[in-house]
């Protein structure tokens, strides 16, 4: 069920890479000139200055030839191995982008796995988000559809970190998440100009594999459900200084209630709560590394949006992206 979302999501364009430019001298590290008698004499000066430029330029070379193997044609933009990230600095990483990108694993081998095995350092990064929108045609019919959307959050909102156990039930294997960065706030705006905030999670994700087995490799699917936190807490106050644990009641006051009830429309405004509603996930394993126990591939997550503390309805979002996790 999920190869059709996976086919849909692979056509998504990925988006440019960055490549710093670096200026090559015209010598190498020791500048050399030949001599009349076909001897060769060293050029004190200049090597000195080449001998410079190294060290001066090796941490921008190093960006650079990484910056080039994620552009090649070999592979989608941005892809880079946890080998190649961990070589990397700070600086080097650094408006890059590179920090909001999942690993990607090169193989296709069989990795065995046990209950107690943990999965860590789980990383999920949305490449698509979609957000369910009811439509008029031109005859007039009302259908309901999920639209394309502009994200409109920076470079933070893929998830890292994120570790987890395996499990059994009956021949199929489980994973229940444990800990990590489980939750990103991130914000889409759909094509009629509307901004849809959400929590982008899989608190307490509690899986269970499609197909009976104890190997991870290519094709291999399991999905579950997980939970879905209010967008805001309860100390957040809205443009009228109301809350759910701080701030006003209400925004008029006690003349609000001088007829005995209040204002049409006020009552879920001023009753603020702490939504906590439902998502599911599926993934599906591509690539599998047995020598480093990595493994990567893609996934589709439907969530609900932000409810703004129970004053309006959720919409459904789809999301389709890649993740990347380490097995011990």
């Amino acid at each position: 069920m999920i190869r059709s979302l996976i086919t849909a999501f692979l056509g998504v364009s990925a988006v440019s890479g960055f490549i710093p430019a670096v200026h090559m001298p015209a010598r190498t590290a020791t500048a050399v000139s030949g001599a009349a008698d076909g001897t060769q004499t060293v050029d004190k000066p200049k090597a000195a200055a080449a001998s410079a430029w190294e060290k001066l330029a090796k941490p921008a070379m190093a960006t650079a030839m990484v910056a080039a193997t994620l552009a090649g044609a070999a592979g989608p933009v941005f892809a880079i191995t946890a080998d190649e990230r961990a070589q990397l600095s700070y600086l080097q990483v650094k408006g890059t982008g590179l920090a909001n990108r999942c690993s990607q694993v090169k193989g296709e081998d069989s990795l065995g796995v046990k209950p107690g095995m943990k999965m860590v350092d789980m990383c999920l990064e949305p490449k698509a988000f979609f957000v369910e929108e009811t439509i008029n045609d031109k005859k007039g019919d009302t259908k309901t559809d999920f639209v394309a959307t502009k994200l409109m959050t920076r470079q933070t909102y893929s998830l890292d970190g994120i570790s987890g156990t395996f499990g059994k039930d009956g021949d199929k294997l489980t994973f229940k998440e444990e800990d990590g960065i489980d939750y990103s706030a991130t914000t889409v705006q759909m094509p009629g100009g509307e901004r849809v905030p959400f929590l982008f999670t899989i608190k307490e994700l509690v899986t269970k594999a499609a197909t009976s087995g104890d190997s991870l490799k290519p094709g291999y699917e399991f999905g579950g459900t997980f939970k879905v936190p209010s967008y805001r807490t309860g100390l957040f106050l809205d443009p009228k200084g109301r809350g759910m644990s701080t701030g006003y009641d209400m925004a008029q006051a006690l003349p609000a209630y001088q007829s005995g009830v209040e204002e049409g429309g006020a009552t879920e405004e001023n009753n603020k709560v702490f939504d906590v509603l439902g998502g599911s996930i599926e993934f599906e394993i591509q690539n599998v590394n047995l020598a480093e126990s990595e493994v990567s591939g893609v996934f589709v997550s439907a969530q609900p949006s932000d409810t703004d503390m129970g004053a309006k309805e959720p919409k459904k979002l789809l999301l389709k992206g890649t993740w990347y996790s380490k097995i011990e």
